[in-house]
């Protein structure tokens, strides 16, 4: 099971398709289980801590609990911390190789790729995008906490492409170390 986490407008989701993709697996990404999930529930408006998101989270778990259950190798990707990603992912531990990808890029990098995004894809309007000012964004990426989970872990800087380069972080996670 490969982890791809960090801040909010990191580049998670690009990457996460990249890996999936080279490796041939399944990408099991959080937004876009609300996305379909919005789609789903007529008049929905989002929210902090709306009843989407909080569906969306037991949702992602179930769905990534039960295909590492069923022997699939899995891309995960959220911008879940630690305080999510470690109550979801400890019980997988004993039934999954994790290898962990953090994703970084500068504040004001991700920023501009959440407004971007905000304006430019329809179906972020699941999401509450919108409603967070940008100083709020900027804390939140300051203080974001990565998993401390003991599993091999990759930091890759996304302001320019990937550093390391997609060729090492796979090289990385068929390794892992």
């Amino acid at each position: 099971m490969v982890v791809v986490s960090g801040p909010p407008g990191t580049g998670k989701t690009t990457l996460a398709h990249r890996v999936a993709a080279a490796i041939g697996c399944p990408a099991i990404c959080r937004d876009e289980i609300k996305e379909g999930m919005a789609h789903a529930t007529p008049g929905f408006v989002p929210g902090p801590a709306d009843p989407l998101t909080m569906r969306t989270l037991s949702t992602f778990f179930d769905v990534i609990g039960l295909l590492v259950g069923r022997g699939t190798t899995i891309v995960a990707e959220a911008a879940f911390q630690d305080r999510i990603w470690s109550p979801g992912l400890t019980p997988l531990l004993a039934r999954a190789d994790l290898r962990i990808l953090y994703c970084t890029t500068a504040a004001d990098v991700a920023l501009n790729r959440i407004n971007a995004r905000t304006t430019d894809n329809p179906n972020r309007g699941a999401h509450e995008d919108a409603q967070i000012p940008d100083d709020a964004r900027l804390r939140t990426h300051t203080a974001f906490e990565p998993i401390t989970l003991p599993a091999p872990t990759l930091t890759i800087d996304t302001s320019n492409g990937y550093n390391p380069p997609l060729p090492e972080i796979l090289a990385f996670l068929s390794r892992g170390t």
